[in-house]
């Protein structure tokens, strides 16, 4: 599991609120967009699944034949952690602790 070092703000009923925040998930997205030609609001609730962490942020739902469909967006930190994970990252100890055990093996 991740730790999430920094509090974000986060808008909440038309406010903007501090507050640590780990995961956010709903079952309804709500998608608010203004026309470009008529200036005119509208708003819709969409039965999509809605996950966010400080990697990635990701949209499930069902596609027209039934069949379970999903974006994915990673954010630079998710990018960073995806590549570590994969061996695909640079080659350096954050802790600390890998180096000292070469040194003490020996190797």
């Amino acid at each position: 599991m991740y730790k999430k070092e920094k509090i974000h703000a986060f808008q909440k009923a038309g406010e903007i609120t501090e507050e640590q925040v780990f995961e956010i998930r709903a079952e309804v997205v709500t998608v608010e967009v203004r026309d470009q030609v008529t200036g005119e609001v509208y708003r819709r609730e969409l039965p999509i699944s809605y996950y966010e962490n400080a990697n990635f942020l990701r949209l499930s739902g069902e596609n027209l034949d039934g069949s379970l469909s999903q974006l994915v967006f990673y954010t630079a930190r998710g990018l960073t952690r995806m590549n570590d994970l994969t061996g695909k990252g640079p080659d350096h100890d954050d802790c600390g602790n890998h180096t000292n055990m070469k040194e003490e093996s020996g190797n």
